[in-house]
């Protein structure tokens, strides 16, 4: 554990992978096609409290939806990389766009394409419901499930080990 407070410590930016990760996983379509999501109020408001905590955040999706460029405006989310076949050729450009270092980034995915980011980041981690491969390939496995507070955990963990949680915790109980 030590060494994934020391990883965390670092991270400047944190990315997440959407389904599987910001969701469950499960894919629903509408009468009309359109893809419905079902995103967990308590991780966006991890989501948000990290991001005022100074670490920005990004989604990096390999799918394309709508749904998710609206909660990452309503979360005030500001990199949004959608359609990404190729994760790593996304993650490196936006790290460099920030002027952050591959090993001050982390990334939560649960697939095998998230692989390759996960190998590459400074802090990887996976929900619970990842795939085998990519939990071992993590430094840090949620004990929350995906789209229901595996983000929020790692927000808060994220927080803890910069020492930001109380201060971030403390406007609720004034």
């Amino acid at each position: 554990m030590r060494d994934t407070l020391v990883r965390a410590k670092r991270v400047r930016l944190m990315l997440f992978d959407v389904d599987g990760v910001l969701t469950d996983g499960k894919l629903w379509y509408g009468p009309s096609g359109e893809a419905l999501k079902a995103f967990c109020a308590i991780d966006g408001h991890g989501i948000k409290l990290l991001m005022q905590s100074g670490v920005a955040v990004a989604l990096l999706s390999g799918r394309t939806s709508p749904a998710v460029a609206l909660r990452a405006a309503e979360l005030g989310v500001l990199h949004v990389l959608q359609g990404a076949d190729d994760k790593l050729g996304a993650f490196e450009p936006l790290c460099a766009r920030l002027g952050i270092a591959a090993g001050d980034a982390g990334f939560m995915g649960d697939d095998l394409i998230d692989l390759p980011v996960l190998r590459r980041c400074g802090f990887a981690c996976a929900p619970r419901e990842a795939h085998e491969l990519v939990r071992s390939h993590v430094q840090y496995v949620a004990r929350a499930p995906a789209g229901g507070g595996a983000v929020r955990e790692i927000c808060d963990l994220l927080m803890r080990a910069q020492g930001t949680l109380d201060a971030a915790m403390a406007r609720y109980l004034a």
